[in-house]
């Protein structure tokens, strides 16, 4: 159950409740259903498996770790009535072999690398929602995606993905501003739902607030605060403020290049018991041609010659980021400095993608490591609705962590 703990509702949230609404000439107004009960009962069920087997071979454990799962996920979104409409998720995770053979943080495993995807079965998402015109208001257990969740994502990479407790203000205050708010009260995390050796949720009052503005041919333009606070883990409560910036150029119907620039900074907040801030940057730029792409980008998350001072992002999606070896989940105390290249292709119906990291201390200039990650992905059926997913991560540790080399096999379908 959400818990205000503090009377807490922003200009920009009043702004998102009286926003005008708009309807294009000759769009369609949607007919709403008659009655409540054939809203509940029009609505559209959904299917959907993802079973993955993941090997992790890590220094200096003299064991590798094997995860074969099965994530087994059915939802229910029911009709619109009034512009209420309500939506229901249950997940399962099952382990197909050996539940010994890796450590799901909850299993109890101990002398082998961790894989973070317990065995489980829990509601994921349940909420009701309000939709008029180019307004949505949802309250409940939801999925928040923000920007390219460099900071508020789900994690949507492992088998049990994370979801927030939360009401959620969005909408257009002007053709060509968007806003949001979102107040959590409860993070339900990868390693949830059962307690282990890392919490299952981040319990608290965490404010969520994002405004997007389209410039056209110039891009658009994000700006956010996000002020974390978490009872049981207050040197994770931050305060963090900044821009992204997102455009394209196209120069012919194949040519196109692409650019992202963020800026942000973060401070310590509520309970924290440091006292510390730290700069955030990222420029990334990219060329697509036909079908064969190329990137490259630079991140720094600012760091410290003193621990506990370095720029965290404990809400993010960061299996995106910094490598699909994961090892920079919990930004050093050094900081981290990411110099990544990257290229990809489509070769008939399979997506090929190769990337090259440098890492090092943002702090002192330290060398972490390097990584090469790489990808084949093959999506088929009538609807695209099957996938085979092959894919490699290689860590090699200079002055951070260890050698780590991880590899997938994953198969998914959707009905």
């Amino acid at each position: 159950m959400i818990r205000v703990k503090t009377a807490f509702v922003p200009a920009m949230a009043m702004a998102l409740i009286h926003a005008p609404v708009a309807i294009r000439a000759g769009e369609p107004v949607p007919v709403p259903p008659a009655t409540l009960q054939a809203a509940l009962t029009g609505g559209k069920a959904h299917l959907d498996f993802r079973y993955r087997l993941e090997s992790v071979d890590q220094d200096p454990f003299a064991r590798d770790a094997t995860a074969s799962t099965l994530r087994s996920r059915l939802n229910y979104q029911t009709g619109a009535w009034r512009g209420l409409s309500a939506f229901l998720e249950a997940d399962n995770v099952t382990v197909l072999g050996d539940d010994d053979a890796y450590s799901s943080t909850t299993n109890g495993v101990v002398g082998r690398p961790v894989i973070p995807d317990p065995e489980y079965t829990e509601v994921n998402q349940a909420y009701l929602q309000y939709k008029s015109g180019g307004f949505t208001g949802v309250f409940g257990r939801q999925r928040i995606l923000i920007d390219n969740q460099r900071f508020i994502g789900n994690v949507g990479w492992r088998q049990n993905e994370q979801t927030y407790d939360a009401f959620t203000l969005k909408g257009k205050a002007t053709a060509r501003l968007e806003l949001q708010y979102s107040f959590i009260d409860n993070v339900n995390r990868v390693t949830g739902p059962g307690e282990g050796a890392q919490p299952a949720n981040y319990h608290g009052a965490t404010h969520v607030l994002n405004g997007r503005m389209d410039f056209g041919r110039f891009g658009t333009v994000a700006a956010f605060a996000y002020l974390l606070d978490f009872d049981n883990a207050p040197a994770l409560s931050s305060s963090t403020v900044g821009v992204l910036w997102n455009g394209g150029y196209k120069f012919s119907a194949r040519t196109k290049a692409g650019w992202s620039v963020s800026l942000a900074n973060q401070r310590d907040h509520a309970d924290n018991p440091n006292d510390y801030s730290a700069d955030y940057l990222l420029a990334e730029g990219s060329l697509t041609v036909g079908k064969v792409g190329l990137k490259a980008g630079y991140e720094v998350l600012g760091g410290d010659d003193r621990p506990n001072r370095a720029f965290q992002t404990p809400l993010a999606t960061l299996h995106v980021f910094q490598g699909w070896a994961d090892k920079f989940l919990v930004t050093p105390s050094g900081g981290v400095e990411d110099l990544y290249l990257g290229g990809s292709a489509n070769i008939g119906p399979v997506a090929l993608q190769l990337v090259w990291h440098d890492f090092g201390a943002q702090a002192s200039g330290l060398d972490y490591g390097s990584e090469w990650d790489a990808s084949a992905t093959w999506k088929f059926g009538a609807g695209k609705n099957y996938e085979v997913m092959l894919k490699f991560a290689d860590y090699r540790a200079q002055a951070f962590a260890t050698d780590t080399t991880k590899a997938w096999v994953q198969f998914s379908a959707a009905f």
